[in-house]
């Protein structure tokens, strides 16, 4: 059915942006990731005067991108299933900042692990993966009558579904959950919740 603007018919497009976030009708995020990889740099053109400043300190230039750019990167990533790829692209984005934060390149053949350390930023896949946690002990720790949609029966029994094609966020939750080995009756201390989840820059 055609959807009409005045006289113009709308074009009919798979992606439709919410708050942010762009939605897939199949319910897939890659129109998402790449999103919010440009937010990023959109960020970083922003501050990139402050950022690639060798007059500043390392560590406020570290603190400074944790703040002021790693959010956009972030954003609404607490309901991302992300695949390798994706994750990847995340991790490519990340350590292209890192390196012209610190006046370096490629061919310069130093690892991650040198940038991280000098700017104290924790690797983004980690990120992800704590704010997902943060957002599952939010949801398990809500009133019964608060309008939030229950979180799959899935991940509360620590099962995985056989079979899938996709890895659902229920899914990966669960391997996080495994791999910290943390169970859903953790979640009711907020306090030490956080601490068991928490990755540090």
């Amino acid at each position: 059915m055609d959807v009409l603007l005045g006289d113009q018919v709308l074009p009919p497009n798979d992606n439709f942006k919410y708050l942010g976030s762009v939605l897939h009708k199949e319910g897939g995020i890659d129109a998402d990731v790449t999103h919010h990889i440009k937010s990023g740099w959109l960020k970083w053109r922003a501050v990139i005067g402050v950022m690639c400043d060798r007059r500043v300190l390392f560590k406020v230039e570290g603190k400074f991108y944790r703040v002021a750019i790693k959010p956009a990167l972030l954003y609404g990533s607490e309901c991302w299933a992300l695949k390798k790829a994706q994750e990847c692209r995340l991790e490519v984005a990340e350590m292209r900042m890192l390196w012209w934060i610190c006046g370096r390149t490629k061919l310069d053949r130093l690892s991650t692990g040198f940038f991280r350390n000098k700017l104290r930023v924790a690797p983004i896949a980690e990120k992800v993966r704590e704010g997902q946690l943060h957002w599952f002990g939010h949801t398990r720790r809500r009133r019964v009558s608060a309008p939030v949609r229950e979180v799959e029966d899935l991940v509360v029994s620590g099962s995985i579904r056989r079979g899938r094609l996709r890895r659902t966020w229920a899914d990966l939750l669960t391997l996080d959950l495994r791999a910290l080995n943390l169970s859903d009756d953790l979640t009711s201390d907020r306090r030490s919740w956080r601490r068991r989840i928490r990755v540090a820059d």
